[in-house]
């Protein structure tokens, strides 16, 4: 009876996730294609690509950059969408933006007396603004979770870690389950 356990977990963690997935994609696909009033499953969301890539390439071109910026102070200014707006694009262009924000994971000391570490990634290597010199701004991701903890520390407690940001952006939000070195040989 324990085989036949083994048998059913293992293809419970194979099945869960793949079938989660195809259907995240497949409620995408057909929500997309309904507010699109498409008829063919799929053109929906190849629409919203070719849509978003052609909105890129305006805001990559001098004159329409211009009009794109003016929406873009709109809504900046309003007082309830502010916060939603500047939110969403902040963490998007500190991802995926050319200037990203987590390039640099580092492990932080918490203290001398002990060798407990936290992963984190600089995102501000000098705070000389706030009178600072000596310390930086490091970004502590949360474990299943999209949150974390902005943490000055000083320098010297910091220490690079040799590994992409998106494997160790990887192994924090699995809860360190993951390998980081799993691509590296």
């Amino acid at each position: 009876m324990g085989r036949f356990y083994r048998y059913f977990f293992n293809g419970l963690i194979f099945v869960v996730p793949l079938s989660l997935t195809v259907y995240i994609f497949y409620l995408i696909f057909t929500k997309i294609d309904k507010l699109l009033g498409l008829p063919i499953p799929g053109i929906g969301f190849l629409v919203t690509i070719i849509l978003i890539t052609f909105i890129g390439f305006l805001a990559s071109n001098y004159i329409t950059n211009k009009f794109l910026n003016v929406i873009d102070k709109v809504f900046k200014k309003m007082p309830i969408t502010r916060l939603l707006y500047t939110s969403i694009k902040d963490i998007l262009v500190a991802f995926l933006g050319e200037k990203k924000s987590f390039e640099r994971p580092v492990f932080v000391s918490l203290s001398s007396e002990s060798n407990v570490k936290v992963i984190g990634f600089v995102t501000k290597e000098s705070l000389s603004s706030l009178g600072m010199d000596d310390d930086a701004a490091v970004y502590l991701p949360q474990s299943y979770n999209f949150a974390g903890n902005l943490i000055i520390v000083p320098k010297s407690q910091l220490t690079p870690i040799n590994a992409s940001s998106s494997e160790v952006m990887a192994f924090i939000v699995s809860g360190g389950v993951i390998d980081i070195y799993h691509n590296q040989k």
